[in-house]
């Protein structure tokens, strides 16, 4: 997002929302990757207690609500507030528990995600134009333009909109030529999971070789942002024209973001890292945030349910996991914030990362098809791409992480009426929903890889026991 500093024109319109408010340079979703995310949103709950850290099966399945701990969109809907979906997410991903509580849920399409945001915005601008004037209401807006395979209407226009701007100098090709070798799904190689994807889509590579291949994959990318950016424009512009655009509230944020060479994925969110993680949060709230600031406190998306309801004079359930940023949105100082957080990734690998400013400790309890370490330590403020595992370097930062990682999942599930820990659902089970183990290997073999193939058996100590030692 160009409000965030980013070099490229991708957000001229969200750019109108973060001069309003305070955007939060450090949030991120609790657990990822699309279906853990909402469950953490929507829910107010962490992982362990919302029971979902994948996408379907065991480990995939929403704890029932209760009444300490409902649902966001029913606790506002039971407090006087008129609540709108329009989302097919539940469609997507057959997760019927995020219909809960919505006055309203639009489902606009029948194409499970695959959507455009004109198609969105087809049901958004009329029912805004007919209710904008209207007081509390509570309205959610789903765009998937940012969502692998960035798909866009007359996508060269969109990429010239972009593709002059600079980009990152990272990855350089060097890095580009050692992930190569990187045998899991959507890597520099292995950049479709499918045998032949046909057509590729203009704004994506077919690989990624060189760094012509990696600035193509980017400007598809931005080209995305910057189009779903347009149609937000449409939106505002309908608020404008309401006259109601000053005094409504508007939250910006995201269920994860995407690796560009991180851990060695190229489009997609394969793992617990930061970039994965790292969601933008932006909130302005008339009367309350004060213009244009920028707080880099550890914030998570479970905070989001709290802040609401603190804001809105409602009453904050207590069995609700997040805490209200209501401090931060003011403009003051929050001295006595969380300095660590701990987040989840269980689809394509099985990861639990505590945070702090400084350092990222990982821990791997299932590799799936890549190749991760079982511990892995980053230095974030001197390697913010996560390119260099240090924990070799530093056993004390292990040490003291890991520490705060066993005391985060000692305290929250040793909480009366807690559940068994849903990633060890999945440990347990395998990360296998999209990518499966035999078919992948047996996918590389076909591909000419079987070096990559046989990296991944003995990772998973499956190779024959004359290759092990």
């Amino acid at each position: 997002m160009s409000g965030y500093g980013y070099p490229r024109p991708t957000t001229p319109n969200l750019d109108r929302v973060i001069r309003r408010g305070v955007r939060f340079t450090h949030a991120f979703c609790q657990a990822s990757p699309c279906v853990p995310s909402r469950a953490a949103l929507f829910s107010g709950r962490y992982d362990v207690h919302n029971g979902v850290v994948t996408h379907w099966g065991p480990g995939g399945e929403l704890r029932p609500p209760t009444a300490n701990a409902p649902m966001l969109a029913k606790h506002l809907y039971a407090n006087g507030y008129r609540t709108v979906s329009i989302s097919s997410f539940a469609d997507r991903h057959d997760a019927w528990w995020f219909c809960d509580g919505w006055t309203e849920l639009h489902q606009h399409t029948l194409k499970r995600g695959n959507e455009i945001a004109d198609e969105v915005n087809a049901v958004a601008l009329p029912w805004l134009r007919d209710n904008a004037r209207r007081d509390n209401f509570f309205l959610h807006l789903q765009y998937w333009d940012a969502h692998r395979n960035y798909r866009v209407p007359e996508p060269q226009h969109w990429v010239d909109q972009v593709k002059d701007a600079p980009i990152q100098s990272w990855p350089d090709q060097a890095t580009i030529d050692r992930d190569q070798d990187n045998p899991g799904p959507f890597t520099a190689q292995n950049f479709f999971t499918r045998a032949t994807t046909s057509p590729v889509p203009i704004t994506m590579p077919d690989s990624v070789k060189t760094t012509s291949d990696f600035k193509k994959l980017i400007d598809g990318y931005d080209a995305g942002i910057r189009y779903m950016d347009d149609r937000i424009g449409e939106v505002l512009d309908a608020l404008e024209e309401a006259g109601v655009l000053e005094e409504t509230a508007i939250i910006v944020s995201a269920d994860h973001g995407e690796q560009f060479g991180e851990l060695g994925v190229y489009g997609d969110h394969c793992a617990a890292a930061s970039a994965v993680q790292n969601v933008p949060l932006v909130i302005a709230w008339p009367g309350v945030t004060p213009p244009d600031m920028s707080c880099g406190d550890l914030v998570l998306n479970v905070d989001l349910a709290p802040t609401l309801c603190d804001l809105l004079g409602i009453a904050i359930p207590s069995g609700w996991d997040g805490t209200s940023l209501v401090q931060q949105l003011r403009g003051e100082a929050a001295p006595e914030w969380r300095q660590h957080v701990v987040y989840t990734h269980g689809l394509y690998c099985c990861q639990r990362a505590v945070r702090t400013h400084q350092w990222q400790l990982t821990r791997t309890y299932h590799p799936g098809t890549f190749l991760y370490d079982q511990v892995m330590l980053h230095d974030l403020q001197n390697d913010r791409y996560q390119t260099t595992n240090v924990a070799a370097e530093y056993p004390e930062v292990v040490a003291e992480m890991d520490h705060l990682l066993a005391q985060w999942l000692n305290d929250e599930l040793g909480r009366p009426g807690a559940g068994p820990d849903p990633l060890q659902l999945v440990v347990e089970t395998g990360p296998w929903k999209y990518v499966q183990l035999d078919s992948w290997l047996e996918r590389l073999e076909q591909w000419g890889r079987p070096q990559m193939a046989e990296a991944i058996r003995h990772r998973l100590d499956l190779a024959a026991p004359a290759l092990r030692h």
